[in-house]
């Protein structure tokens, strides 16, 4: 599994969205960041609460200059019912991430336990920053889904940042 570190680059993404758009990383140009909210799938009843909270909060991310994304290995047709089902307001979904991306990302990867609803492969949740250059401020991996970060910790965090210029942290090697 490859570990990203904080100030260097990230791997680039081109991912279909479920609006008939695509998404691609490298042509964001943010403000602040790309806020990056990898998510299990639409199997998931915990991600389906957090997406929800995250569309409800949309614009206390984009009014700080942050781009926000989420994102699932999820087929067209499984995003497509995130997208219609779930109440995630404009949050873009981004979907088809490939294993071999996720595993880029550092993402952990599950497969389907039987009979569960759950794709045959998926990834774990995480959440990233990048900055407008491509490179990594904050991350959280997880490698089960009953732990997310807390958007109003993030938001207040966010504020303080960008408020007094905070460094990237954890950049040494």
């Amino acid at each position: 599994m490859t570990q990203l570190i904080p100030g260097k680059p990230v791997p680039d993404l081109d991912l279909p969205l479920t609006i008939d758009a695509r998404f691609e990383l490298s042509k964001q140009s943010p403000d602040a960041f790309t806020m990056l909210v990898f998510y299990r799938g639409k199997h998931c009843p915990i991600c389906k609460k957090y997406l929800s909270e995250l569309g409800s909060k949309l614009d206390k991310f984009t009014e700080k200059g942050i781009n926000v994304f989420a994102v699932s290995m999820d087929s067209p047709e499984r995003a497509a019912v995130s997208h219609d089902e779930w109440d995630t307001g404009d949050v873009p979904i981004a979907h088809s991430l490939s294993e071999e991306t996720a595993r880029e990302w550092g993402l952990y990867i599950s497969e389907k336990r039987e009979g569960s609803e759950e794709p045959d492969v998926f990834s774990e949740p995480g959440l990233f920053l990048v900055k407008p250059d491509g490179t990594l401020h904050f991350a959280v991996v997880q490698n089960a889904p009953f732990t997310r970060p807390d958007l109003d910790d993030l938001l207040s965090g966010l504020s303080f940042t960008l408020e007094n210029d905070y460094p990237t942290r954890g950049t040494l090697s």
